[in-house]
């Protein structure tokens, strides 16, 4: 048991707290799954998508920005939106590197080179690395 954890969390978790918030939201969720790679969006765009009010969708902006997981560009009277895909890789890739550690580097580490990362996330069951399943341990929903 790593009671340590209790007290304070790991070197540099501390920042991630809001990412992690903000994607606790299945409105946010939706919005960060509208970009293409290397899209910018502006505001009347995402409020036309949406059944939600502008201060609504401006608010839900605003923690997605504030998180680092959007950028905000003002053009005019226009408020351009686009993914930070480095901070979002960097938190992620902190995330993995912990629970690699903690899993004995059972799991591969993700690839480094930005090309690698960047497109469509591959979700078919070719890109699911199995873990090693433990004696006695059930799958059943029962």
């Amino acid at each position: 048991m790593k009671i340590e954890f209790t007290k304070s969390l790991p070197d540099g978790w501390e920042r991630f707290s809001q990412f992690f918030f903000a994607l606790g939201d299945r409105t946010r969720q939706k919005i960060m799954l509208l970009f293409e790679p290397n899209e910018e969006i502006c505001v009347n765009e995402i409020v036309r998508i949406f059944s939600l009010s502008r201060p609504a969708i401006s608010h839900h902006l605003k923690v997605l920005r504030n998180a680092g997981l959007l950028l905000s560009e003002k053009r005019g009277k226009e408020v351009y939106y686009r993914v930070h895909h480095d901070h979002c890789a960097k938190v992620l890739e902190a995330v993995h590197n912990f629970v690699i550690e903690r899993a004995g580097a059972a799991i591969p580490r993700l690839p480094r080179a930005p090309s690698a990362l960047s497109g469509p996330i591959p979700w078919d069951q070719s890109a699911v690395t199995a873990l090693p399943e433990t004696a006695g341990a059930s799958t059943s929903d029962d």
